[in-house]
């Protein structure tokens, strides 16, 4: 698209990927916030590094713990030894989609390993450092989040270094033709 509102948040995004800061993406779902954060991993000086995606509202409460911090064999019922998405995205970074389906509790304990740097796996006594960079994104409002106390205020100030609102479609129609362009001819290639 080349609507002024996408060129505005493409050129955001440039300038965003300079920083190893944490990036929070925020805008309707399907209005692209994935694609950005993999442009902005891409645009980083981490682009040889992996990009490690997670979405939030697909895993289990239960499990999204172990997901992001790795466990040990035995920690729970069918545990095995398994590092977490923090450390298995190395240099690189992990993109945290959906972040607002994540439960307060989980906000508590996410905020911590982002305060330390480092995580402990579920079951285990010994920390481990992780050094990627975190991009997250949510398909609400921040201040209605803030507002229903359904996020830490001390989490947002830590996952939002920058934050980039993607505006939806029905905000930038002049972006239809080119959209249709594309999928015209990603179909006939198909």
């Amino acid at each position: 698209g080349q609507s002024p509102a996408l060129l505005t948040a493409k050129a955001l995004a440039r300038k965003m990927a300079a920083s190893s800061a944490a990036i929070l993406i925020s805008g309707e779902s399907g209005t692209g916030k994935e694609l950005f954060a993999h442009a902005i991993h891409a645009a980083s000086a981490r682009s040889l590094e992996p990009v490690v995606a997670i979405n939030c509202a697909a895993i289990p409460e239960a499990l999204l713990e172990s997901t992001l911090f790795g466990s040990v064999r035995g920690a729970f019922t069918g545990a095995m030894d398994r590092q977490g998405l923090l450390v298995a995205a190395g240099d690189g970074t992990l993109f945290l989609d959906e972040i607002n389906s994540m439960s307060v509790a989980m906000q508590a304990k996410l905020l911590r390993a982002l305060q330390e740097k480092c995580v402990r796996p579920v079951g285990s006594l010994k920390e481990e450092p992780f050094y990627c960079r975190l991009i997250c994104a949510t398909n609400e409002s921040v201040q209605t989040l803030l507002g229903e106390k359904r996020m830490r205020p001390d989490l947002f100030y830590r996952i939002s270094d920058f934050i980039l609102t993607i505006p939806p479609l029905r905000e930038r129609p002049e972006d239809i033709l080119d959209l249709t362009a594309m999928f015209i001819q990603r179909y006939n290639r198909e």
